[in-house]
């Protein structure tokens, strides 16, 4: 039986609202569904904001008014998804936390907002967000299934540099691959965050579980970022998933660049119910690439009105965000289609399509050298990347796949088609770094509550 499924990652950046950003994410995962693609991973820190260029008022041994309500504003645009300081764990998954008298469920609401959006699309959907919980911020990853809900959730181990001011270390028995079974084939999936990804041994924790498909959303936008992705391919003969953000400094949210105000720091509730529930074949079965625009059909479920479907309008709900999948409109979709080799596409935004969509010499383009500028033109204020993307698939021999893309803000989804699992074991005739070629009777790995054995 063949083990062939569609990926894609999502180059979204953060819009200025938590609400909006949700409210885009489920655009982006409608579009995904249409498109036929069956696990779709976002960036380090979507929902929540990745604070670059921040410095929170701290120089060591000092910390400012300005500083702390700068974090405030942060605190604010992190979700809430009910978990515990120190992780609950399998509880937490199995929603066996108390639950305060009155409230349906615990947290915010984003946990049910990320399950219903799966579940309506019936895309698979990996998400990096920012999470509070009790006092503090943990940057995290979860992993979201339209038919069981959420499975699992993981925190960053150790963040790096000064982002170590601002999230809290996460617990490494969070490092627990998952297993799920889609379309016929069986994942064993788990994520590393960003730089998590340069620590030896938690790579080595991950490939231990022997994992087929490993996902790895980043804030690193350098050249090096590629290579390293490739490397960890050979070396685990699983599929490699990065997604990064792409966005210019004008548009890092408001908070970020000083014009913070309560009004941008409200989070997203719940989203409305919507109808009937549709299944994930009524919704994949649209996943044909068309020929040409013209060709296009509609979708069976729209997407919402709005200028493209990786940035959606402000929610006039307010702090509520609107599912785009409650809007049935008779748009056609509101993405370009542009090929890559080996039948993978990538799927842009409207205003997007014209640009260039890949550095074929997989390197970014210089500092300086932003869409070619030469030496005597200026760059408008705001309009220079604070992060230039390069969001990337590569298969299990460290090839290629797709991407890098860069300096595509909002670059739409970059999407694989026909992924042949099974050359996650035929890679394993030349190497099995956690098995056969591991030595184990001479090398052990121990990681505090974490089982290292491959999950059921």
């Amino acid at each position: 039986m063949p083990q062939r499924l569609t990926l894609a990652v999502s180059q979204s950046h953060t819009l200025p609202t938590t609400s909006a950003t949700l409210s885009a994410l489920a655009s982006t995962a409608q579009e995904a569904a249409y498109q036929g693609v069956h696990l779709l991973l976002f960036p380090e820190a979507y929902l929540g904001g990745y604070p670059r260029t921040c410095n929170f008022g701290a120089t060591v041994g000092s910390r400012s008014d300005e500083g702390r309500e700068q974090f405030l504003q942060y605190f604010h645009s992190a979700v809430d998804l009910g978990d515990t300081p120190r992780g609950a764990g399998h509880d937490w998954v199995e929603r066996k936390l108390e639950v305060a008298k009155g409230k349906e469920y615990r947290g915010d609401g984003t946990r049910e907002d990320l399950e219903r959006v799966a579940r309506e699309t019936g895309v698979f959907l990996v998400v990096g967000l920012v999470e509070r919980a009790g006092g503090s911020l943990y940057c995290s990853v979860v992993y979201v299934s339209p038919n069981e809900g959420c499975m699992g959730k993981r925190r960053k181990v150790m963040p790096t540099g000064s982002e170590r001011l601002i999230w809290a270390q996460g617990s490494p028995s969070t490092l627990k691959a998952i297993t799920t079974t889609i379309a016929g084939v069986k994942l064993t999936l788990a994520a590393a965050i960003c730089w998590e990804n340069y620590m030896p041994l938690l790579r080595y924790s991950l490939y231990s579980q022997n994992v087929n498909l490993y996902l790895a959303p980043t804030a690193d936008a350098k050249d090096t970022w590629l290579p390293l992705m490739r490397t960890i391919a050979c070396e685990s003969r699983a599929y490699v998933l990065s997604a990064n953000q792409c966005v210019r400094r004008k548009h890092l949210p408001p908070w970020i660049r000083g014009r913070s105000s309560k009004s941008t720091a409200q989070n997203g509730g719940p989203i409305p119910s919507k109808g009937p529930e549709t299944t994930e074949a009524d919704n994949l079965s649209h996943g044909t690439t068309p020929t040409s625009p013209d060709e296009t059909p509609i979708p069976k479920t729209s997407i919402a009105p709005k200028s493209s479907f990786g940035a959606a309008s402000p929610s006039p709900a307010g702090d509520r965000i609107t599912s785009p999948l409650q809007h049935q409109s008779s748009r056609r979709r509101s993405s370009n289609l542009m090929p890559i080799p080996d039948n993978h596409l990538l799927a842009l935004p409207v205003e997007q399509s014209s640009m260039p969509a890949i550095d074929d010499s997989n390197n970014p383009p210089a500092k300086g050298d932003q869409h070619h500028l030469s030496d005597t033109e200026e760059v408008e204020d705001g309009d220079e990347y604070a992060s230039r993307g390069g969001s990337c698939i590569i298969g299990p021999s460290g090839d290629v796949l797709a991407g890098p893309l860069w300096e595509m803000e909002d670059g739409g989804l970059l999407i694989c088609r026909d992924i042949d699992f099974e050359n996650c074991e035929r890679g394993r005739l030349d190497i099995d770094v956690a098995g056969s070629y591991g030595r184990n009777d001479a090398f052990e790995l121990k990681v505090a509550g974490l089982d290292l054995n491959p999950p059921p």
